[in-house]
């Protein structure tokens, strides 16, 4: 899958919404297979529980997301979470469970990952971080 990206929930929820920040990532994007991390659409769905979104916007999230590869667990990915965290939190860093399988599932499937928060992100070895700040 060289010619593919996981694209973090922050670039998905840019893009979903139409914010301008999302055309910083387009360069990152195109020409790209895209994946998102099955924990990237537990966040999403969570977000429609909370904030109670009515059936066209859910039927919108579902049109949406089935746009792009959406990568499931499997024993070697819990194996790269595991490790992936346990390397940040040795480096000092502290890695989030949600950004945990999502930089699990970057590092499983070898393609960078494309998010805003970069630092999050920091000391997970073998990730390739694409990321345009602020």
């Amino acid at each position: 899958m060289s010619d593919a990206a996981v694209v973090d929930t922050d670039v998905f929820s840019y893009i979903y919404r139409g914010d301008t920040r999302a055309e910083r990532y387009r360069p990152h994007l195109q020409g790209r297979t895209l994946l998102l991390s099955f924990m990237t659409l537990a966040e999403l769905y969570r977000w429609a529980e909370k904030h109670a979104w009515g059936e066209a916007r859910r039927v919108d999230l579902e049109r949406k997301t089935r746009e792009y590869i959406v990568h499931g667990f499997s024993r070697t990915l819990c194996l790269e979470y595991a490790r992936g965290r346990t390397a940040a939190e040795v480096a000092g860093r502290r890695l989030e469970c949600a950004d945990g399988w999502v930089a699990a599932t970057a590092t499983y499937l070898g393609v960078p990952l494309v998010t805003h928060n970069g630092p999050h992100f920091e000391g997970v070895p073998g990730l390739t971080i694409l990321c345009e700040p602020d």
